[in-house]
């Protein structure tokens, strides 16, 4: 089935930013609480709010973190390849700086 993400409907605030850095690092909700001292509600809405900022739903056919991870890698770059030290053959820099995967760019 395909799927429809959506660009970013707003930018994402810092706190978003640092939990989906944490589960683009393949994190659970448990373990981001834990790193960032809060709970893991905290965690799960901040992940719902984010899914709502790229237009993503879930359902039963649908992994909801694999779709966000793959929508925030997008359009944020692939920091997760960074923090993780796994070199990412196609990693390229951008105008700005920011490391960017350009695999599947014409």
């Amino acid at each position: 089935m395909v799927r429809d993400i959506t660009v970013a409907s707003r930018k994402l605030s810092p706190f978003e930013r640092l939990i989906m850095e944490a589960l683009c690092e393949g994190k659970t909700n448990s373990a981001i609480a834990m790193e960032t001292a809060h709970t893991e509600k905290v965690i799960e809405n901040t992940v719902s709010r984010s899914a709502h900022v790229f237009g993503i739903r879930a359902d039963g056919d649908t992994n909801l973190r694999v779709l966000l991870a793959l929508a925030y890698r997008t359009h944020y770059g692939d920091q997760a390849f960074e923090k993780l030290g796994v070199s990412c053959s196609h990693l390229e820099i951008g105008p700005e700086g920011r490391h960017i995967c350009n695999m599947h760019i014409d």
